[in-house]
């Protein structure tokens, strides 16, 4: 659960590229420069984790799922810790990366392990995006529409989707309007 009595912001920075150092990476990073001294932030790299195939039970005996352990239990735990959370990740067909899209899918399942109260510990976070994408940006609505979606499920705050443009390694850094944004992105209004 989130302990918001000390008033500090808990950003989860959850890493979807299946490379280290990537473009949305990159950019994420250079958002969290302006964060203030005292915000606590974690990264995790789901390309560092193991995290089993989604199997969804709502239809199997009593619809209840086990309780998360190994990786899956330290993303839940990081998930329910955290005041915001940002997925980041590149723009892949239209969508985050599978193993963002992993991830999303075991909070179906986590929302039915009993008495692990997550829709309640996600009610009132912040869902961001970072994310870098070839082309033209329109092509990243859908992805920042599953995300906007997914966080109005839950009951969270949707705080918004910071786009880049890239491809090979580093591009993002010859994005001038995307590093600039991203100086005050993170930033509560």
């Amino acid at each position: 659960m989130v302990d918001q009595q000390d008033g500090a912001r808990k950003l989860l920075f959850v890493l979807g590229s299946s490379r280290a150092d990537g473009n949305s990476e990159i950019l994420a990073r250079r958002a969290a420069v302006s964060l203030p001294q005292e915000t606590q932030t974690t990264w995790l790299a789901l390309r560092d984790l193991t995290l089993r195939d989604f199997a969804d039970l709502r239809h199997v005996g009593d619809g209840s799922a086990p309780l998360p352990e190994g990786d899956e239990k330290l993303l839940f735990e990081a998930t329910t810790a955290a005041t915001d959370v940002v997925i980041v990740s590149p723009l892949y067909w239209y969508s985050v990366s599978s193993a963002v899209k992993r991830y999303l899918d075991h909070w179906a399942g986590w929302m039915r392990v009993p008495d692990a109260g997550f829709v309640e510990a996600m009610a009132g976070k912040t869902l961001w995006s970072v994310t870098v994408y070839a082309g033209s940006a329109d092509r990243a609505q859908p992805l920042v529409d599953m995300l906007q979606h997914s966080a109005e499920f839950l009951g969270m705050q949707w705080g918004g989707a910071l786009l880049g443009n890239g491809s090979a390694p580093g591009d993002v850094l010859h994005d001038a309007d995307a590093l600039t944004a991203a100086q005050t992105f993170l930033l509560p209004s």
